[in-house]
């Protein structure tokens, strides 16, 4: 068994940690491993705060681009595990939701969410522990001007 772990890129480091695949080249995980008797949170999908403006235009003006929504969603997830205890390194999965625009030929904007992600996972700006993660493009979000909602799964350390 520690051989498998070993060549499959797992980390861990005893049986009450969670194990964490990593995908190579991309700062998500293909799989995370929960042992048993741990407590799994689920967040309800953040939206990204506005930045400016009133929230009545159709443009993405108020809530800036996707990079900065992205910023927004995770600073709101990382903030609400706070108050529960817990932090981005207790994260296990994400479900991204990104709207196309304009400015990408009606494609969601990949490179921006990166960008904002790198922030917060898997990068020396974020912290090392990345979790397996799913990345829509969906029609809409609740305003026209949103590009991003995540939702979060999250284990109790």
């Amino acid at each position: 068994m520690a051989m498998a772990l070993f060549f499959s890129g797992a980390h861990a480091a005893s049986a009450t940690e969670i194990i964490r695949h990593e995908a190579t080249g991309v700062p998500v995980a293909y799989a995370v491993e929960v042992p048993p008797g741990r407590t799994t949170v689920y967040l309800s999908g953040k939206l990204p705060a506005r930045v400016a403006g009133d929230g009545r235009s159709a443009s993405r003006l108020p809530y800036g681009d996707t990079r900065m929504q992205t910023i927004s969603v995770l600073e709101q997830i990382r903030d609400q595990l706070q108050r529960l205890g817990m932090g981005m390194q207790d994260v296990v999965k994400l479900q991204v939701f990104l709207v196309g625009g304009k400015e990408n030929n009606g494609n969601m904007d990949l490179d921006g969410f990166a960008a904002g992600y790198a922030q917060f996972f898997g990068s020396s700006a974020g912290q090392p522990n990345v979790p397996a993660r799913s990345t829509f493009q969906v029609a809409a979000l609740a305003h026209p001007g949103q590009r991003v909602e995540i939702e979060a799964t999250a284990v109790r350390p």
